[in-house]
């Protein structure tokens, strides 16, 4: 299960650049943001409405604790890459940069989370990221037309869903997975609406295309790619679901050249070896008898551990 869960995670997530590339033919980045969130946001309140049992385990604190994490890991997140995107950087060297993104989460887990990672795992994750640069390099050269600035958009975007995910994972209260989506998405849809209508980039352009990529970015990798960040997150800890970040950046490379003729060649097939080894390495290099590292929050077991002695085992139930 966890397997088939990570598949699907991967696929998923990188179809988000893919939808970015698709929407940014069309219309402002703000204008499909708006779009992709404003009827999501619409549909999961009606659906979680019914769920009152839930919501009624959400406090105060909780909800404004979901609303901060929906800010940081959808609103900053895909603001940075489709701006990227709309700037002209290649979807494959988005994802890329955003790569990175599992070395400062596991170089954090540690102080932050007490989840400290093993000497493999930390040969793992550097060899994700070699093999992140390898294929960036090979898409920077290529010329894409982007200015050198814009590069550094979306490492803005990944340091925000490093934040995000650290706020979710200091929490000991885990909020229902349907409930905290509703509240990211209708914290979502009220921010990225605010900046829309200021920046007058509101209104829909009538073109079918636009349309087309609204329901590809709202079915793959809303539901897809971001219910299954969350779930993996819980299942198996930060440092395995940062790993299978690094697959994001060749399997968009490889897409994004079938859809769109972006560059792939030689580095690139390397950089998806290298991102291959590095996740069996990490996945290998987990403790056996715990199904691999858990959050001090995963579960009532997990909870109760990072509550006392830190020296017994946190095991999900």
């Amino acid at each position: 299960m966890n397997i088939l869960l990570s598949i699907a995670f991967v696929l998923c997530w990188s179809s988000g650049f893919i939808g970015a590339k698709l929407g940014a033919g069309s219309a402002d980045a703000l204008t499909v943001l708006m779009w992709r969130f404003l009827p999501l946001a619409v549909v999961l309140i009606a659906f979680t409405a019914a769920r009152r049992p839930a919501w009624r385990d959400l406090t105060a604190r909780d909800a404004a604790r979901q609303a901060v994490i929906g800010l940081l890991s959808q609103s900053g997140y895909l603001l940075t890459v489709y701006y990227a995107i709309q700037l002209g950087v290649s979807s494959g060297t988005t994802a890329l940069i955003d790569g990175v993104q599992p070395l400062v989460a596991g170089a954090l887990a540690g102080p932050l989370l007490r989840q400290y990672v093993s000497v493999r795992q930390w040969f793992g994750l550097c060899l994700g990221v070699s093999g992140a640069l390898v294929v960036t390099t090979a898409d920077a050269t290529a010329g894409t037309g982007a200015p050198s600035w814009a590069y550094a958009v979306p490492f803005l975007g990944m340091l925000s869903l490093v934040a995000a995910t650290f706020v979710e994972s200091r929490s000991r209260t885990p909020a229902d997975p349907v409930v905290s989506m509703t509240v990211h998405c209708v914290t979502s849809a009220a921010v990225l609406s605010a900046l829309a209508v200021t920046a007058g980039a509101a209104a829909p352009p009538a073109e079918p295309a636009f349309w087309t990529a609204i329901t590809w970015l709202v079915v793959l990798p809303t539901f897809g790619g971001y219910g299954l960040y969350w779930l993996i997150l819980k299942r198996s800890g930060v440092t395995r679901v940062n790993t299978l970040m690094f697959l994001m950046a060749p399997v968009t490379a490889v897409w994004g050249a079938l859809m769109f003729a972006e560059p792939f060649g030689p580095q690139t097939a390397a950089g998806l070896a290298l991102g291959l080894a590095a996740v069996i390495v990490v996945y290998r290099g987990a403790p056996a008898e715990d199904g691999g590292p858990h959050l001090p929050g995963d579960s009532p077991a997990g909870r109760h551990a990072s509550a006392g002695s830190r020296d017994r085992p946190v095991t999900s139930v």
